[in-house]
């Protein structure tokens, strides 16, 4: 299984792309603006995108990618996220006022669009891969994803702050490889970090000590300008794990 890092960091500008995450060619784990760099083909391709939340960094590009290949399509686009989630993007985006609701065009029988309620802890499963959602704590409802190819797992936080649920449920994975966390602050906007239910230097350090496997981890959803100063900040914090940075393009095979 190949994952390829599209989009991984907390903002835009230059070569800085929001979060989106390509499995394969026909998975998409959150549908931020590195989704936007894709070809039309590839993006055709598409079949399935699991949500982890709502916010506008993790779907900017969702409308649009229906938008511009939705006619190039013969089955639904199929989106994944929680009844929450669902519901957040049935009433907000999908609305026809902000944009129009594709799961009715050009008609519910055969619509461009389709919606699929996930739920913590259950797995789909989408040929031989395994995705599976789980629980972290954000300001909205969110979750992460555990990715298994059945030989190793990648799990990918999304969006979070402290979270004992997500380790308890982390530590029960065997075979994991990767871990893809966030950190969006620098340790000198910790209340802010706090306050938007995010994580940052000090408080992954704590979070990481929860962790009883060794994975390698990458850090996420890094805001830009502040880059150098946080990574610096979890290196001196973070000893045993010795994190990486992620970068747009980055592929992982598992």
């Amino acid at each position: 299984m190949k994952l390829r890092v599209l989009g991984c960091s907390g903002g835009i500008g230059g070569n800085f792309r929001t979060t989106s995450l390509l499995l394969g060619h026909d998975i998409l784990i959150d549908a931020g603006t590195g989704l936007g760099d894709l070809s039309l083909a590839e993006m055709s391709l598409i079949d399935h995108i699991f949500i982890t939340h709502s916010h506008l960094d993790h779907i900017a590009c969702l409308p649009l990618l229906i938008d511009s290949v939705g006619f190039m399509r013969v089955r639904p686009l199929q989106i994944h996220a929680t009844a929450e989630t669902l519901a957040i993007l049935k009433k907000h985006v999908f609305n026809w006022e902000i944009w129009p609701d594709f799961a009715e065009i050009p008609n519910p029988q055969s619509a461009m669009m389709s919606y699929h309620e996930i739920v913590v802890g259950e797995p789909t499963t989408i040929g031989d891969r395994s995705i599976t959602a789980l629980p972290v704590n954000h300001v909205v409802p969110a979750v992460g994803y555990w990715v298994d190819s059945g030989f190793s797992s990648l799990v990918f936080s999304g969006d979070t702050t402290t979270c004992d649920a997500l380790w308890q449920a982390i530590n029960q994975i065997s075979n994991l490889n990767y871990l893809i966390i966030e950190t969006a602050f620098s340790d000198a906007e910790k209340s802010l970090a706090i306050l938007s239910k995010h994580l940052c230097p000090s408080l992954l350090a704590e979070e990481l000590k929860k962790l009883k496997s060794r994975p390698e981890i990458y850090i996420t959803h890094l805001k830009p300008g502040e880059v150098e100063l946080t990574m610096r900040q979890i290196g001196e914090l973070v000893h045993d794990f010795s994190p990486n940075i992620l970068q747009n393009g980055q592929e992982f095979e598992f």
